[in-house]
């Protein structure tokens, strides 16, 4: 990309994290103008709304509810859509003239599915190839997951297909079928006592202005400085794992706890220990998670009851 290629006034036709980076991109290249054009509103738009947020605060354009209809000459035709009741856009008629340089297109990629032959019983439809809850597509043994099938297009995505897959195909080829564990309990702030944490905001990381960020490539968000990251890190809460808040030891009667030196946990005197309840009562105010007849504490142990 260089500003001579792509002239002054420069379109955009997507709505996606790329066309965000393109528009701003051709900005930091030269270009006095970047539009984007895209045929949704913006709470339909796939990017990020914090990259739309700074392709706007860079003074980046963005042409809503419009698409190109034809391109020629040092301009473009753009149609004004509108949503219908289904949320889809569709073309109103109404026409308008846009000049610019030139045109790129951000709209994503499709899968090539020439590798496949003329497979006959494999399914595809819209482009993607829809596959059931073990990623298997149509085709016995065949499996099929990130772009090729029907769900969001990220890295994120594509990387839990492919564990997903891969427990699905271990357990097909060995005639058998994977089964899930069952799902654990999901802690939310409900079920945890924070009364003794102290009050700790996030640390605000320095952001460059729009109108200096736009000249060069440099960092848009700073990092953190080690005292700064250290400050950050002191303020998980550390769900799940023991975090010496020093509640067991401070209930336990008999002196059975004992403390192992910072960062190393705690270790249970079985020679002093009861059996009380009084540690499970404590604990379990701390966050409370019961599975069957055994209480799992974030001390890095577990207590079975009887």
């Amino acid at each position: 990309v260089s500003q001579s290629r792509y002239g002054r006034k420069v379109v955009v036709y997507g709505g996606g994290n790329t066309a965000m980076d393109v528009a701003r991109t051709a900005k930091r290249l030269g270009a006095e103008e970047a539009i984007i054009v895209y045929r949704r509103t913006r709470d339909k738009a796939p990017a990020n709304d914090v990259e739309i947020e700074e392709a706007l605060e860079e003074g980046i354009l963005v042409k809503w509810l419009s698409t190109v209809n034809h391109v020629g000459g040092g301009s473009m035709t753009i149609e004004k859509m509108a949503l219908d009741e289904k949320g889809f856009p569709q073309p109103t008629g109404e026409f308008e003239e846009l000049q610019a340089d030139s045109l790129i297109l951000a709209l994503g990629q499709e899968v090539d599915f020439s590798l496949l032959g003329n497979s006959a019983d494999l399914d595809v439809k819209d482009g993607v190839m829809p596959v059931d809850g073990s990623m298997m597509t149509s085709h016995p043994g065949i499996f099929a997951g990130g772009d090729m099938v029907p769900a969001d297009r990220t890295v994120t995505t594509s990387v839990g297909h492919g564990k997903k897959a891969a427990r699905n195909i271990d357990a097909w080829l060995r005639s058998s079928t994977y089964e899930k564990a069952p799902e654990k309990h999901v802690v939310t702030i409900d079920d945890l006592n924070t009364w003794y944490y102290t009050d700790a905001p996030h640390a605000v990381r320095e952001r460059l202005e729009a109108s200096r960020r736009v000249l060069d490539f440099s960092e848009v968000v700073k990092g953190l400085d080690e005292s700064t990251a250290l400050y950050e890190a002191r303020r998980c809460m550390s769900c799940g794992n023991c975090f010496e808040c020093d509640n067991c030891f401070g209930v336990c009667p008999v002196n059975a706890i004992k403390k192992l030196g910072p960062g190393l946990g705690f270790e249970i005197d079985l020679d002093y220990c009861k059996g009380c309840v009084l540690l499970r009562l404590s604990v379990a105010s701390l966050l409370r998670v019961r599975s069957c007849n055994s209480w799992s504490y974030p001390f890095g142990f577990i207590i079975v009851t009887g």
